[in-house]
């Protein structure tokens, strides 16, 4: 196999192709690059990165949509103890890591996997139960509707 393969034949989803021809492309370096160990990728200016990089690879310009994509592939952001989390660092710098995605081993990119649950099956099963739960509960609410009135008119009678 060749160790080009994010374009070529191989079975690497486009999103994570262009991901990693983003990140090696030093044009985009003032916007998006490896970090200097190789294992995750920093994003500077995600205003500027969302609206000058994003479109010429992707149908969008949303960060919280590359955000949400990474996420998806199991990407994770990476926080640095001395930023304590708290404290904002200076510069607009995000950091995403996944152990798959390392400067100079392409190959690996297709170990990772989105993270599906067999979506399509779960959710026509979760609609079909909400449905079935939702025509229960129509049907209880108006028993119970049924009782609370007969129970009024009793009460009523009584009274008289």
């Amino acid at each position: 196999m060749d160790s080009h393969g994010a374009g070529g034949g191989s079975n690497v989803p486009a999103f994570l192709a262009k991901l990693w021809t983003l990140v090696e492309d030093p044009d985009t370096d003032p916007l998006i690059c490896w970090s200097p160990e190789g294992n995750s990728f920093h994003v500077f200016d995600q205003g500027r990165f969302a609206k000058e990089v994003l479109p010429k690879y992707f149908k969008h310009n949303n960060m919280a949509s590359f955000v949400r994509q990474l996420n998806m592939y199991g990407f994770r952001k990476v926080v640095h103890i001395e930023q304590g989390g708290l404290v904002k660092p200076e510069k607009d710098d995000t950091e995403f890591q996944h152990p798959f995605f390392v400067r100079a081993h392409e190959n690996l990119l297709e170990n990772i996997k989105r993270k599906v649950n067999n979506l399509a099956c779960v959710k026509n099963e979760e609609v079909k139960v909400r449905q079935d739960n939702v025509s229960k509960l129509i049907t209880d609410v108006q028993l119970i509707k049924g009782k609370q009135e007969s129970m009024d008119c009793r009460l009523l009678a009584m009274k008289q």
